[in-house]
């Protein structure tokens, strides 16, 4: 499960309509995840500019090596760790495609927000199995 202050729900649908008709991406930070539970519980986001190649942002995102470092650097300034990356589906359902699993790391959670006309609507939360096969959704909890 992955517990999203609402506050951080609230910007993660902000950057999706902000970037539309691309997609948006960034960090899902918070606390190491609780032992006993595994709960993942996101208190922030760190949203990054999209590298992809300008004229195909509208259905790929990528994050550069010196924005991932930049952003764990500041998570553990904070005593926060990077827990997944989030991004937007312009115009597309809340699933992971094909490419999202190649680029998936099994550990990290992935937010993705689907934005039809230029609104988020659904957002929806995946997992990647050890062996990179697929994907399992993850129950998505929102929190004051």
């Amino acid at each position: 499960m992955i517990a999203l202050n609402a506050e951080v729900e609230q910007r993660i649908r902000v950057e999706g309509e902000k970037a539309y008709p691309n997609e948006c991406c960034g960090f899902l930070l918070g606390p190491p995840p609780s032992a006993h539970s595994g709960e993942k519980r996101i208190d922030g986001i760190a949203a990054v500019e999209n590298a992809w190649e300008p004229g195909e942002q509208y259905h790929r995102f990528v994050i550069t090596p010196e924005d991932f470092m930049h952003a764990e650097k500041e998570a553990l300034k904070q005593n926060r760790e990077i827990l997944g990356i989030y991004h937007s589906h312009p115009d597309h359902p809340a699933r992971p495609s094909d490419y999202d699993r190649e680029q998936a790391m099994p550990y990290y959670s992935y937010i993705i927000v689907a934005v039809e006309k230029a609104k988020a609507h659904e957002v929806t939360s995946w997992n990647l199995t050890a062996d990179r096969d697929h994907f399992l959704e993850e129950e998505v909890t929102v929190w004051q």
